[in-house]
């Protein structure tokens, strides 16, 4: 049985709190750090760069490995409960990332979301790597809004996550299809991504959350060298995201500010994009805006162009060229 991917420890513990929905939708009672000038003049046409979906609809999108519909946590959380969510905040854009525990390989579910509502998702799947050729797979499904791709140490372990033929095969068709590799990894996994970024110099590369360095609380210096250290390979980027999994885990955040500013000295603003991890990012005192509010209305040192960079055009640079 393989583990879960999306259902990390951490996310497991706030995954049962992600029933309570309504969470999205509340206000920070934190006050925000902008001017009020700075806040008068709203961004357009956010997007957000990492949710999942899933539907109750198992006749037409079974669970993988038989699971029952009682599995899923929340019990539904479909595109139209997503957009709903997104849209007061001025979020009007959303990349679907596949969700491996429930769906294993079949990115049906999302491709059908694009294809119902092209204009507002674009998807991250996943392509078994192990099969004879994933990279034939890969371009079939960019002509189904599939622009990138999860590839994760937290199914196959550390040391054999990124070998293999068929791997090799999906960075290198990724180089020429702009299919970004998006990593899900852990902070030791990093020279690994390093490596293949050296042996594949034109792949697009995006690692989610931070490479998940705060998961434990304490932000570690050396986890944080070695992912500003893939800022010298052009085409990676980082999503600065699940902000509920890290640090002190609650709003508003703060504690995460000085690592942005780390990724952003190093990066710039246009490898860097915001993203919430719905629907984990909802419950145990967490909701939608405590996300987006930190880079939208919080932090005092961005720019106006920057915060356009990392709340909507790195995502659309990377994820919606189709």
């Amino acid at each position: 049985m393989q583990p879960p991917i999306a259902g990390s420890v951490t996310r497991r513990k706030f995954g049962k709190a992600a029933l309570a929905l309504g969470a999205g939708l509340a206000a920070s009672s934190v006050a925000p750090l902008l001017s009020p000038q700075a806040q008068a003049a709203p961004l357009k046409h956010m997007i957000d760069a990492h949710s999942h979906i899933w539907t109750r609809d198992l006749t037409n999108f079974p669970l993988v490995n038989k699971q029952a519909v009682d599995v899923l946590k929340p019990p539904s959380f479909t595109a139209e409960e997503l957009l709903k969510l997104v849209e007061p905040e001025g979020v009007n854009r959303v990349v679907l990332i596949q969700h491996h525990t429930y769906h294993g390989w079949d990115n049906s579910y999302l491709i059908d979301a694009a294809r119902r509502y092209p204009q507002a998702f674009r998807v991250t799947g996943m392509v078994d790597d192990t099969t004879a050729h994933p990279d034939l797979t890969m371009k079939q499904l960019l002509e189904k809004r599939v622009t990138a791709f999860r590839i994760t140490s937290l199914m196959r372990g550390a040391d054999k996550w990124l070998d293999g033929p068929g791997m090799a095969a999906m960075w290198k068709c990724a180089a020429e299809t702009r299919q970004s590799m998006c990593c899900l990894i852990n902070p030791q996994d990093l020279p690994s991504v390093d490596a293949m970024c050296k042996k594949f110099p034109d792949t697009p590369v995006v690692i989610d959350h931070f490479a998940r360095i705060g998961m434990t609380g304490e932000i570690v210096e050396q986890d944080l060298n070695h992912l500003c250290a893939l800022a010298k390979h052009k085409h990676t980027a980082v999503k600065i995201s699940a902000y509920y999994a890290l640090g002190k885990k609650k709003p508003p955040h703060d504690e995460l500010v000085p690592m942005i500013k780390r990724l952003y000295d190093s990066f710039g603003p246009q490898r860097l994009m915001w993203a919430s991890d719905c629907p984990y990012q909802l419950g145990e005192g967490n909701s939608y805006r405590d996300s987006i509010s930190l880079i939208r209305d919080r932090v005092d040192w961005l720019t106006a162009e920057d915060r356009a960079w990392l709340l909507g055009k790195t995502a659309e640079r990377i994820y919606y060229f189709v």
